[in-house]
């Protein structure tokens, strides 16, 4: 969710939105709330500890301290 009116991060949330669809197919449907829960949490984990990110020069988020 972004505020309203802000398309800079708007563009941010859209991007993140899309790998996740893309990365790890959240855009098929899913049986029951409690299982898109599940995949989506550990999708975003994923995103977050593992994969590489080519604007942080390949180290996964999670590798920068808090600022």
């Amino acid at each position: 969710m972004t505020q309203k009116y802000a398309p800079c991060q708007n563009a941010v949330a859209e991007r993140v939105n899309g790998i996740l669809k893309d990365e790890f197919a959240l855009e098929r449907g899913f049986a029951h709330h409690l299982e898109a829960v599940a995949v989506i949490a550990e999708s975003v984990g994923i995103y977050n500890r593992q994969r590489p990110h080519l604007s942080c020069h390949f180290p996964p988020p999670v590798s920068f301290p808090d600022t």
